[in-house]
């Protein structure tokens, strides 16, 4: 058995579903699909440095995405101002995360800083233009718009034949 907290929004076990991590999970999985094209360009341009400083980018902007949902779920269980916090001054840390990160390892061999800093912006960037296209504006469906249903018109017209 195990020991839970009385105050959920001081749990830190993730809820079955809540519209930023929805949105974050979609997202790193719409970066995983273009790591591809990141990578090989960046392969093609830079070299054997160029892919690893790629992955590396796409790491840190798929950890970016996922904490700035972990931050905002966390903030939405407490209040709207604990929300408004963690979104402000968790952007500010989530920039701060990466900067350091860069700066670690910018004078390592196996990096480029070049290719990781163009994959860290085009990345974020393109992200979140290819997301804006699926979130939904709705209160009835916050997130993620639903999948849209295929089109029974024909079948429609079938049941209502005599």
């Amino acid at each position: 058995m195990t020991a839970t907290h009385p105050d959920p929004a001081m749990s830190l076990e993730p809820d079955t579903f809540t519209p930023e991590s929805d949105i974050a999970r979609d997202m790193a999985r719409r970066l995983l699909v273009a790591s591809p094209v990141f990578v090989v360009t960046c392969g093609i341009f830079w070299g054997a440095n160029g892919v690893s400083s790629s992955g590396f980018a796409l790491g840190l902007v798929a950890l970016n995405f996922l904490a700035a949902a972990g931050l905002m779920t966390w903030g939405a269980r407490i209040s709207p101002e604990a929300l408004m916090g963690a979104v402000m001054f968790g952007y500010i840390l989530r920039l701060a995360v990466i900067t350091i990160a860069v700066l670690l390892v910018k004078d390592f061999d196996w990096v480029d800083i070049v290719p990781l800093g163009l994959t860290l912006a085009v990345a974020h960037l393109g992200v979140l233009i290819w997301e804006t296209r699926h979130v939904s504006g709705s209160l009835a469906y916050p997130g993620l718009k639903p999948a849209p249903k295929k089109s029974s018109f024909a079948s429609d017209q079938e049941a209502e034949r005599p």
